[in-house]
């Protein structure tokens, strides 16, 4: 009750900016955890709203009273409303996600524009360029587990992983963990030549790809080194359980069905997973059903699990891909 009060008397000046309250809107809360999420430590997001469009605040009772010019109080809304967003699928918020949202909104920034996703290399952001990769973005932002379903050169693996490491270094991730069939060797590497990293790169070089666009070289070796990226094959996910981890697993329509339940039974608290594939080209014996196919059924209805289907017009590869993508459908 001290602590509402608190926040009451603080953010109810309305001298501190020298302009009269002419519009009103609340924000509702679901709970006080949701609350002092939203809120900050000391009430520090609070404060770079506020002061960023130069309203008052009054926090009481589960609700969060703005006041000021409409279109001040208007932007503010939609500055929290994305940060909710935030907290409720995270369960966490920094304030680098606060200063970004305002920045977005103060802009006029589009859907897309808001999107962007912040990675390791300096200067560098990844944006979607099609609608059907936005939807992909908010679905990873919203839901524990995706499954993210279309044709090669659609972004599915490159997303993925660029959220990822965006996770990872807004510190709401502790590791990534990226993982591959090696259908071709049928996950049984003895016979490849050198140890178990030369065996198993010959699948897993395109997840390095993704990486090695989004972080420098040292920084890939560091995080590789320390485990705080593991890039591996399928086959060695059994038996482990991941906290606080990304989880990607590429190539899923490799999967059998048994592989399919090991791998997403690896989830553990606080850890997204994001599954992708492309179910038209399976490279599976004869008679063995797609792991990927298998869960559309067996998933579809499940909270908190998304199916994103990319279409050959979410294709970003050269301009031929989706004349070769159309070729082989006709």
């Amino acid at each position: 009750m001290n602590q509402k009060l608190k926040i009451q008397k603080h953010f109810t000046n309305k001298e501190r900016h020298n302009e009269p309250v002419t519009y009103q809107n609340t924000v509702i809360l679901e709970n006080d955890t949701e609350a002092s999420i939203l809120y900050g430590n000391h009430d520090k997001h609070l404060r770079l709203v506020r002061d960023a469009f130069k309203i008052q605040l009054v926090a009481r009772h589960g609700l969060l009273k703005l006041e000021g010019e409409k279109e001040r109080v208007d932007k503010s809304k939609e500055v929290f409303s994305k940060l909710l967003e935030i907290v409720r699928s995270t369960g966490r918020l920094d304030s680098e996600d606060v200063e970004q949202t305002i920045v977005d909104i103060k802009n006029g920034a589009s859907e897309e524009t808001a999107q962007t996703i912040d990675v390791f290399l300096k200067g560098s952001f990844i944006k979607p360029k099609t609608e059907g990769q936005a939807s992909y973005i908010e679905a990873i932002k919203k839901n524990d587990l995706v499954f993210c379903i279309g044709p090669a050169g659609t972004g599915k693996t490159y997303l993925a992983v660029a959220m990822a490491l965006s996770y990872l270094k807004s510190g709401r991730i502790k590791k990534i963990v990226l993982a591959r069939p090696a259908v071709e060797a049928g996950e049984k590497l003895g016979y490849l030549p050198g140890d178990i990293k030369a065996k198993v790169n010959p699948y897993l070089h395109p997840l390095y790809d993704a990486i090695a666009d989004m972080m420098d070289i040292g920084h890939v070796k560091k995080y590789l080194e320390s485990d705080l990226i593991e890039i591996l094959p399928l086959a060695y996910m059994r038996g482990r359980t991941l906290n606080d981890a990304f989880i990607i697993l590429d190539e899923a329509q490799n999967c059998t069905v048994r592989q399919m339940k090991t791998f997403l039974t690896r989830l553990g608290t606080k850890s997204k997973m994001v599954v992708t594939g492309d179910i038209t080209q399976v490279d599976l014996s004869v008679g063995e059903l797609s792991g990927l196919i298998d869960t559309q059924e067996r998933l579809i209805n499940i909270c908190n699990i998304s199916f994103v289907y990319l279409t050959k017009a979410d294709i970003i590869r050269h301009k031929l891909v989706q004349d070769i993508v159309d070729a082989y459908e006709s």
